[in-house]
Formats: C-alpha cells, structure tokens, sequence
C-alpha cells in the first residue's frame, strides 16, 4: 500500500483554502484595534483546523487520527464564531461572510464523513502499542480548608 501525503486530502485542501481566503480576503479588512483580538483569533483558529487534519493524518493509530479531527472540527467552530463576530461588527460584508461560512460548513460536512471513514477502516488498528492508553490514577486530592 502506498502512503499518501495529507496534502491530497479533500478536506485538508478546502481547510488550506478556507485560512488563505480568511488571511488574504477578510484579515486585511478589519480595524488596526483588532491586530491582537480577532485579527490574531483568526489567525490562529483557521490555522489550526488544517493544522489538525494534517497532524491527524501523520499518526499511525486511526483513534489518533480521529481525535485530531474532533480538533480540527473545534476550530473550524471558533473560526465560524470569529466570523460571525466580524460580520456583527460590521467589519466585513455579509456577502464575504457568507461565502466563508460556506465553506466552513462544507469542510464541516467532510469532515464528519473523515471521521466517519477512519472509524470503519480502523488503520493502524494493529499496530504496536495502539490498543495502549495512559490515564491518570484516580487520587484524593485534598483542599485547604480540608486539612
């Protein structure tokens, strides 16, 4: 079986796509105030979803995989509210809005069906130390007042 990069990826494409369009198209509308309050949000959350995807992608263990898509799909969600903030503001166009919006929910959609095929595939199912899973051990954790 040959490995494919994350790069040929639908969703990872259409997540690259939607943080370039947030970065060139919306970034450079909003007030010089928002430079470290939405305009970094942004930044950061429509960053992360492709991020997330690729990083996802790089693991051997489907679980893995999946829990970096549950990532993914958080900020794609920050990033739509960050969006909804923007249009609220009146910082953007609703047209622009919705056109971005629209491609958050499409990616949201495939990426539902990502997780979806990971799960029925199960690949790395079999690999060593997959079926591993470090938790903490249950503790009293005693409180001031309760000593």
């Amino acid at each position: 079986m040959t490995e494919q990069s994350f790069e040929s990826l639908k969703v990872w494409q259409n997540s690259h796509a939607l943080m370039l369009d947030v970065h060139k198209r919306l970034l450079p509308l909003l007030p010089k105030e928002e430079k470290y309050g939405l305009t970094d949000q942004l930044r950061r959350s429509s960053k992360s979803v492709p991020a997330n995807i690729s990083e996802g992608a790089g693991r051997f263990y489907y679980m893995d995989n999946v829990r970096f898509c549950y990532h993914a799909r958080g900020s794609l969600d920050e990033t739509l509210n960050h969006l909804i903030v923007a249009r609220d503001l009146q910082y953007c166009s609703t047209a622009l809005y919705q056109e971005l919006r629209d491609q958050a929910e499409e990616i949201r959609k495939m990426l539902n069906g990502y997780i979806a095929w990971l799960k029925a595939k199960k690949v790395g199912e079999n690999e060593p130390g997959a079926k591993l899973a470090v938790r903490e051990i249950s503790s009293d954790y005693l409180l001031d007042d309760e000593q």
